[in-house]
């Protein structure tokens, strides 16, 4: 029971800190007014207050006094999740250009990795033995000074920056988010349970997961349906957590990206997407998976729930899958929800076409 206690702590802190930070949040305008904010995802009708990721990251660094040690990997993990969230309240506010973010997102993952020491070292092969990413190192010259980076460091910063942006895509529906966030984090903290005692990383790995889980259970409170409060691009903060979570104490990746696969396979749909239509990936529409769902007629608590289910099963499958296994999940799953988004696509383009007629 007391492994489950960062859970219940955070929870707890969570759903207090969501209430009070309500007051300071409409104090300084972090509000999303449908009628005066451009942005082509929008589906809510009345102005509610964004900043949901400062109650959020509270629950979480909160919680984390009472566990974590005052460790420089501690202290890289809560410094460069303050910045995302940070960069993500004066979004909440000014709307930023995508591109600002993009370069926060690269230096908040440069704090993890290269203050922190939090990288993947290796990944198992799924056809047997163990790839040593630490062992690759790419070398390059900048303005006459050598520069060497190990591919293990490169990868977990592509990591982290794609989970903080694939995550912000998937909340397009109030309760969504957080609860795909706290069934990825519970399924990465039991997996961390095998690993504790091996590193020095392990306890955190395991603390933290469940500390992310309970916030995010505190605050889907008030996000489900119809939503107090939304998670805003501050949220950003819990999303870099949750990457550095699944890279600490054995490099869990494999469980991570089938635990979030159908936001995943979104995230990647969408830009290739916008790319082959010659868009740019950073740039907001309508057409993620729970916007073709809405345009279904299905509703946003419904939704919602698909999401938690799809993630709990596969989560649940995750936990007992071999590494080979594994991966031909993740094949089956990218074949299935990617066929399902292209055929979703072309039957709401179809529908479009006979309206115009």
């Amino acid at each position: 029971m007391t492994i489950f206690l960062p859970l219940i702590i955070a929870f707890f802190i969570t759903t207090i800190a969501t209430p009070l930070s309500l007051i300071l949040i409409k104090k300084m305008g972090l509000l999303d007014n449908p009628k005066t904010r451009r942005h082509p995802g929008i589906i809510h009708k009345k102005t509610t207050p964004r900043g949901g990721g400062i109650p959020f990251f509270i629950g979480i660094i909160l919680t984390g006094i009472f566990f974590f040690p005052l460790s420089k990997t501690v202290i890289a993990l809560f410094a460069a999740g303050f910045l995302a969230l940070l960069i993500g309240t004066l979004d909440d506010k000014y709307d930023i250009s995508p591109y600002l973010r993009f370069i926060g997102n690269i230096v908040a993952a440069l704090i993890v990795v290269l203050i922190g020491g939090i990288t993947i070292p290796f990944i198992t092969n799924p056809f047997g033995g163990i790839l040593y990413l630490n062992s690759i190192a790419l070398s390059f010259g900048f303005l006459g000074i050598p520069i060497s980076i190990a591919l293990s460091d490169i990868i977990a910063m592509l990591w982290i920056i794609w989970v903080m942006n694939m995550l912000n895509w998937s909340k397009g529906v109030d309760g969504q988010m957080p609860g795909i966030v706290a069934i990825s984090a519970v399924t990465i903290g039991l997996l961390s349970l095998r690993f504790v005692g091996s590193d020095s990383f392990s306890k955190i790995s395991l603390d933290l997961s469940f500390m992310i889980a309970g916030a995010s259970i505190g605050f889907l409170i008030f996000n489900f349906h119809p939503a107090k409060i939304f998670p805003g691009y501050g949220a950003t903060a819990i999303y870099l957590l949750l990457a550095a979570a699944s890279m600490l104490s054995g490099a869990k990746l494999a469980t991570a990206i089938l635990v979030m696969g159908v936001p995943m396979i979104d995230g990647l749909f969408t830009i290739l997407r916008r790319l082959l239509s010659g868009r740019s990936p950073f740039w907001h529409d309508k057409k993620h998976l729970h916007h073709l769902l809405l345009g279904f007629g299905f509703s946003q608590r419904y939704i919602a729930l698909f999401y938690w289910i799809i993630s709990a099963i596969l989560g649940s499958i995750a936990l007992v899958l071999s590494s080979k296994e594994k991966l031909f999940a993740i094949i089956m799953l990218l074949i299935v929800v990617g066929g399902t988004l292209l055929f979703l696509h072309h039957i709401l383009n179809k529908n479009y076409d006979k309206d115009r007629l």
